[in-house]
C-alpha cells in the first residue's frame, strides 16, 4: 500500500483514563506511524471525539448543537496528536471543513494530497462539517477523496465480533469478513452511511486494537491480529 487513512478512536487515545489523553498511548502511536512514514507510506488520520464528548448520549441538547461540539472535540484531538507527532519528528498538517482561525487549514483535496506527497502526516479534523454525520462517515469520505488504498480502523477492541464482547463473553472474532456480511449482520463496525460508501467505492478496512503492542506496525508488516473487512 502507498497511502492509508488511519482512524484513531478517541476513547482508545484516552487509555485507562477513559477521558482526555493518555500521553504514553499518543506517543506510542506517533512512534509507530513514524516508522511507517520513514519507510515511505503516506498516512492520513481521522480521530474520533469520544474521549471528550458523546453527543448522542446527551438528550437534553438539540442534535445539531451536540454534533457541533463533537466536531470541535475532534479538532482538539487532532491538534494535540499532531503535536505529539511533531515531537516524534514528523511534519504534519491539520485540515478542517470549516475555518478555525490560525489553528488549522481549510480542507482541500489538492492541498491534502500535496502534503501527503511531501511526506507529511495529514489530519482531517471536524468531521464532514455537518451535523448528523459521524467521524466514521468523515473517515470513509476523506479516504475515498484522497484515493487511499485502505482504512486502518484502530479501536478500543481488537477486531470485529459477531456480538458485543463487552456484553457476550462468548462473542466470536472474525479474522476476515466481507462488507456485505457486515451490512447483512448489522455488526456496526462503522456506521451505515460509512459502510455503504466503502462498499460502493471498494474501500477495504482493517480493524484492530490500538492498545495492543505495536499494533499499527504489525498490521503493515502482515503480523495482524485484527479483522480484515474486504470489498
Amino acid at each position: 500500500m502507498k497511502r492509508v487513512l488511519l482512524k484513531l478512536s478517541g476513547e482508545a487515545l484516552a487509555g485507562d483514563k477513559k477521558t482526555g489523553f493518555d500521553e504514553a498511548t499518543c506517543a506510542d502511536a506517533a512512534r509507530q506511524v513514524k516508522t511507517l512514514v520513514d519507510e515511505g507510506l503516506q498516512v492520513a488520520i481521522v480521530i474520533g471525539g469520544g474521549n471528550f464528548w458523546r453527543g448522542r448520549t446527551s438528550e437534553s441538547m438539540e442534535r445539531t448543537k451536540a454534533d457541533q461540539i463533537g466536531m470541535l472535540a475532534t479538532v482538539m484531538n487532532c491538534i494535540y496528536v499532531s503535536d505529539a507527532f511533531r515531537t516524534a519528528g514528523m511534519e504534519t498538517e491539520v485540515y478542517t471543513p470549516f475555518v478555525c482561525g490560525a489553528f488549522t487549514e481549510l480542507f482541500s483535496k489538492d492541498k491534502a494530497v500535496k502534503a501527503l506527497d511531501e511526506g507529511k502526516v495529514v489530519f482531517f479534523a471536524g468531521g464532514t462539517g455537518h451535523p448528523y454525520f459521524s467521524t466514521d462517515t468523515a473517515t470513509a469520505l476523506r479516504a475515498i477523496e484522497i484515493e487511499a488504498d485502505a482504512i486502518l480502523l484502530a479501536k478500543s477492541i481488537d477486531g470485529v465480533y459477531d456480538s458485543d464482547p463487552a456484553v457476550n463473553e462468548n462473542a466470536v472474532k472474525y479474522d476476515s469478513i466481507t462488507m456485505e456480511e457486515v451490512l447483512d449482520q448489522k455488526l456496526g463496525v462503522i456506521d451505515l452511511t460509512a459502510t455503504i460508501m466503502c462498499l460502493e467505492n471498494k474501500m477495504p478496512l482493517a480493524v484492530f486494537g490500538l492498545n495492543e503492542e505495536n499494533s499499527i506496525e504489525n498490521l503493515m508488516k502482515g503480523e495482524f491480529n485484527g479483522t480484515y473487512v474486504t470489498v
